[in-house]
């Protein structure tokens, strides 16, 4: 299993890479917060995540959540297949403000 870590790759981009299950997505919960404080949009890249479970799926409706009450956006780019699929089962692959490939 690997370690879960944010990586800031530019001005309001972000990179997740690691594992994201129930054990990993608590350490990240909050990674995000103070960022939205600074600006106003970001763009999380989600193509180096190893595996997901339904954690990760929770972990972007609360950053979308964190957004929205702080009056920020936030976007999520290259989602595995993984996690998209979890999204559709859940029916919040409408609710996750998805960057299309």
């Amino acid at each position: 299993m690997t370690e879960p870590a944010i990586e800031k790759t530019g001005e309001g981009r972000y990179r997740i890479t690691g594992e994201l299950n129930f054990r990993t997505v608590p350490q990240l919960a909050d990674a995000l917060e103070g960022t939205f404080r600074d600006i106003d949009e970001l763009v999380v890249d989600l193509g180096e995540i190893d595996r997901s479970d339904s954690a990760g799926v929770a972990l972007l409706v609360e950053w979308v959540r964190t957004a929205t009450r702080l009056h920020k956006q936030v976007q999520f780019q290259k989602i595995p297949d993984q996690m998209l699929s979890i999204a559709r089962v859940s029916d919040l692959d409408e609710y996750l403000p998805l960057i299309p490939e």
